[in-house]
Order: C-alpha cells, then structure tokens, then sequence
C-alpha cells in the first residue's frame, strides 16, 4: 500500500484527491490536514481512518478530538511540516504561501510530492530547487498544465537518461482565458465578485478564480514552469485556448509538438501524481472524439489582462521578485473579494509594489518569509492610503 497525506483535505484538490482514492486500489490516506472546517474533517476521519490529523488551530484541532478516536490531533505550522514526513506521497493543496512548508518539509524528507501549491515553488524557487536534491526526493505537479507538460517531457526521455533539455524548443501553456476573455479593458471596470468566480471551465476555489480570471494565474504558472523545467522565459509562451482540452504543449527543435488532451478534470493529474511513475487504470477526463467538434488558440491579451506581464517581468528579475509579486497578489485579490479593490485595481497595485521590489536575494526560507511578510505589510499600506 502507498501510504498518502492529503494536505488541504477540504479544499477542492483535497476532495478530489479522495475522489480518486476511493476508486483506486493500493492506497491509504494515513494523515490529512486542513484548516477550521471542522465537520468536513470528522466525516473524512470516519471514511478514511487517518493516524494523524492537523488543524490550523488548537480549537479547531480539539474539536475534531472530541469528536473522533484512535488518532492523533495536532495543529499549526510545526504539526503541518511533521505531516509532510509521514507518509510516501504528499498532496500539497494549501492555499497560498501557507504551503511553503509543506513543499520543503516533504522534498527534505525525500518524499514524493504531489504539488498543486504552485506558490510555494514559485516564492521560494531557488530553495525549493535546493532539497529537491534530497535523495529520495521527487516533485510531480498537479497543476493541470504543468502535469501536462511533465508527460509531454517524458516523451524526450528516450533520448537519455535525463533526456535532452537542449531539443526542447518551448513550452507552450495554455490558458482558458477566463470568464472576460475577448473583452478589452475599458469594459471590465464594472466587474463584480460573481463575474470573476464564473469560470467557464474549472471549478476551483475563490483565490485560483480570481488569479485566471486576471491571468495572473497563467503567469505564476510560467514561473512554475521556469522553476520545475529550467526553461529559459523567452522559451515559454502563453496561448489561450479556451475549450480547456489542451492543458499544454512541447515543442521541440525539429518543430514537433506534442501535447496532453483530456476533458478538464484535475483528477486526472492527481492520479497521475498518485501512481507514477505508473498510469492510472481509472480514466478522468476521457474524451469523446466523436463529439468534439473543434479547439481554438489564440494570443493573450497582455493590455487587458496585464497580471501576465508582470508575472514574466518579476519571473526575470529573479531572486525573492517571484515572492515579492505572489504575496502582494495574495493580499489584492483578498481585497478584491472582500470588496475592498476593484477588479482592475489589482493590476495596477500589483504593478506600484513590484516597482518597489529592491532584489533581496532568495537565499534562505526565512528570506523568503521576510520577504513575502515585507510586501503584504507594503501592499496594505497601498491599499489603505488608495481608499
């Protein structure tokens, strides 16, 4: 049996991650960690038997002991970063920053980590990069692009053990486009909560919706792929596609392309985390080629969705630029949701903090978290003078 964490068990990627288990044998979710959702907890524990269980808080973590048996309850960072060593596969699907300790908490230990928490690496990649050297250690994204361009890559594996990182030409991510694709930006000043959480394509939670709703979704996910690929950001290019049945696409130097297709279900790469490096034998997301009809591509809009640019921009600026940019969108899209910022202040915040990034080096975790503390005080600030 592989024995399996699910961190982040009431979030969407956690409730898919027992999809997933439910139907597929060899498996045993041994810990799983969540926030205050105390109920939801409970009903996982009597489903799935855990040993150990983390909650965010002590009243949270007592509830949950109160109401269950025979496992242990623990709470807070220190507990997380211990459920990140018990088991064979991890699944990293906090929110946010919040799951920075879990990625180097389980690579450190020589875990597989099954990551869907693309902040953590993108934060803190030049340390993450770091103990993903830990023997043992193995990283495979549950990002549905990245997933896509992880099987993608394997194809370049006959070529070599490593396979040949110079024959890849570039990496091709595709995006929906979100629920405002083709409006220009004069139109999206009215934008409301519920237009940003409309995804035509994915279910996802608030603060994902609202990143692909603006493309700073897609442009973290460059930066993942730079950090998990080494890729050179002038190799990685952004497509829209809005059918969402292209997760994403290789290119390699003899013009080959090769790409991943399912119907959109992210237990499809929550599986692939799960069982690799073997195949899943449960299908997710299979299509039906007799029914569909047609795939579109076309550019990004980098003047109405300008998250994007500045998510390359800080991607190439490097060192703590990647951290200093995801902890002040952290906190507008906060401030979008809470009413507080429109839709299209969020770019334009996002552009005045990174104008102030001054180059700290990422040279420790604790950089990184002085680093991401500094620019959510800064972005607050920003914000409470702009009200």
């Amino acid at each position: 049996m592989t024995s399996v964490a699910v961190l982040g068990s009431t979030g969407s990627i956690g409730t898919q991650t027992f999809d997933v288990v439910r139907v597929t044998e060899g498996y045993d979710v041994e810990v799983i960690a969540a926030g205050t959702s105390v109920a939801a907890v409970v009903e996982q524990v009597r489903e799935f038997s855990p040993s150990f269980v983390v909650m965010a808080t002590a009243d949270a973590a007592r509830a949950v002991a109160e109401a269950t048996s025979g496992v242990e309850v623990g709470y807070g960072p220190e507990a997380l970063a211990d459920a990140s060593c018990r088991t064979d596969v991890v699944v990293n699907g906090v929110v946010g920053f919040a799951g920075l300790p879990v990625t180097l908490a389980a690579l450190s230990s020589g875990r597989r980590l099954a990551l869907a928490n693309k902040e953590s690496l993108i934060a803190a990649g030049p340390v993450v990069q770091r103990v993903r050297r830990t023997p043992g250690a193995e990283l495979v994204p549950v990002d549905s692009e990245h997933c896509a361009l992880h099987q993608c890559l394997r194809a370049n594996e006959a070529l070599g053990d490593s396979g040949r990182p110079d024959r890849v030409e570039r990496l091709l991510l595709t995006a929906s486009g979100g629920p405002f694709r083709g409006r220009r930006r004069s139109e999206l000043e009215q934008v409301t909560v519920a237009d940003a959480l409309a995804h035509p394509t994915w279910a996802m939670g608030p603060k994902i919706t609202v990143d692909s709703s603006t493309l700073m979704n897609k442009g973290l996910e460059v930066i993942e792929a730079h950090e998990l690929y080494g890729t050179a950001y002038d190799r990685i290019e952004v497509v829209v596609h809005p059918q969402s049945v292209v997760h994403s696409m290789v290119e390699f130097t003899d013009g080959a392309v090769i790409a991943q297709l399912s119907m959109p279900d992210m237990r499809l790469p929550i599986a692939y985390a799960l069982a690799f490096p073997d195949r899943a034998t449960m299908a997710w997301g299979r299509i039906d080629w007799q029914s569909l009809s047609r795939l579109d591509f076309e550019p990004p809009d980098v003047e109405a969705f300008p998250c994007l640019g500045l998510a390359f921009e800080a991607g190439r600026l490097g060192e703590t630029a990647p951290a200093w940019l995801n902890a002040a969108n952290e906190v507008a899209v906060e401030a979008f949701l809470d009413g507080a910022l429109p839709w299209v202040g969020i770019p334009d915040l996002l552009r005045r903090v990174l104008d102030e990034f001054d180059g700290t080096p990422a040279d420790t975790a604790d950089v990184v978290y002085e680093t991401d503390a500094r620019a959510r005080a800064r972005t607050a600030q920003l914000l409470r003078t702009a009200a």
